[in-house]
């Protein structure tokens, strides 16, 4: 049974940091393509960052220069670095996994980032 858990959300000041972590069992995250997603009340779910199996990345606008994906092999494991966060970035954020060519397709349940003073 494939799974994806996120994982290290929580409450922050404006203007700090999160490190979000999407743990996969049953799959192997390197023949994937990966994908963050947030969610803000009342609000479609929208694309935050991509990261191929070939470790090609890609920001939406909003957060390009801010926030980093990474892959951990070893651990199976895709991270998403958050820095200079804003209140706008307050959203559910989701893991999507996709195998390339399929319509293979997991999805986490989410983890809450809550940004504010």
């Amino acid at each position: 049974q494939v799974q994806l858990v996120e994982s290290g959300g929580g409450l922050v000041q404006p203007g700090g940091s999160l490190r979000l972590s999407c743990a996969a069992s049953g799959i192997n995250f390197g023949s994937y393509v990966v994908y963050w997603y947030r969610q803000a009340p009342g609000k479609q779910r929208e694309w935050v960052a991509t990261s191929t199996s070939s470790n090609t990345t890609n920001y939406a606008d909003s957060v390009k220069g801010r926030f980093t994906i990474s892959r951990d092999n070893a651990d199976n494991k895709v991270h998403l670095q958050m820095n200079s966060l804003k209140p706008d970035d307050t959203a559910v954020y989701f893991c999507n996994a996709r195998l390339a060519f399929s319509t293979t397709n997991y999805w986490g349940q989410g983890t809450q980032v809550t940004v504010s003073s």
